[in-house]
């Protein structure tokens, strides 16, 4: 991996058991790949991820979301977490900084899973994958792909546009996280206008259907 560069990271919870009991366990995740791309730590993360909600979010100070700006070693790009698995995209901003990243989110999470829940042994299932991003196709269809995953969920076919453990809203409805996610590498690339743009994209994307298209782009 490099500095620079956009990249894929995926994984799923260990023999494809959800990773999630409750919403507490959904909100500490979130917190987790939003607010950990930096060294910066938080007194009693436990309380602040655990006061989420969707119409303000987490109660994050100004400057400690600042300090984690300055200081990030990845940028989130999309997401989107499935009770079971998760999907990012990232542009790793400094040497070792996927790697920094990921570590910081799955071994933060696999322990505070353990401890609240009173589990033994893995969260995940292995060490993360991680696919290079080689052109620009490659990273709009992946988009979409992360972007579509909710479709197969009952409770959200057709609703994917509301699904809030997801970045498809920030992309299209506004951005809820700041530069907490950079998805202007996407966005900008599609004229938001009734005519074209990145909800049309995703609606007529075949990127989750066609498993050929999937295999040359590299997608799992």
């Amino acid at each position: 991996m490099a500095p620079g560069e956009y990249y894929h990271i995926y994984n799923r919870g260990t023999g494809k058991q959800h990773l999630f009991h409750d919403k507490a366990d959904w909100h500490r995740f979130l917190f987790g790949i939003l607010y950990l791309q930096s060294p910066e730590t938080f007194r009693n993360l436990m309380r602040v991820a655990g006061r989420y909600t969707p119409d303000v979010g987490f109660p994050v100070s100004t400057d400690d979301t600042e300090a984690i700006l300055k200081h990030r070693f990845v940028e989130l790009v999309a997401f989107c977490i499935m009770p079971n698995h998760f999907h990012l995209i990232v542009k790793e901003t400094k040497e070792g900084g996927i790697a920094n990243y990921m570590h910081r989110v799955q071994q933060g999470y696999a322990k505070y899973f353990g401890n609240k829940h009173g589990t033994n042994g893995h969260v995940f299932q292995g060490t993360y994958k991680a696919v290079h991003v080689e052109e620009n196709k490659q990273l709009l269809y992946l988009s979409a792909y992360i972007h579509r995953n909710p479709h197969e969920l009952s409770d959200w076919k057709g609703r994917e546009f509301e699904y809030p453990w997801s970045s498809l809203q920030d992309f299209t409805s506004g951005n809820r996280w700041g530069g907490l996610i950079v998805p202007d590498v996407i966005v900008e690339q599609f004229e938001q206008t009734k005519d074209s743009n990145y909800a049309d994209f995703v609606k007529s994307s075949t990127a989750k259907l066609l498993k050929e298209e999937l295999a040359d782009l590299n997608l799992p």
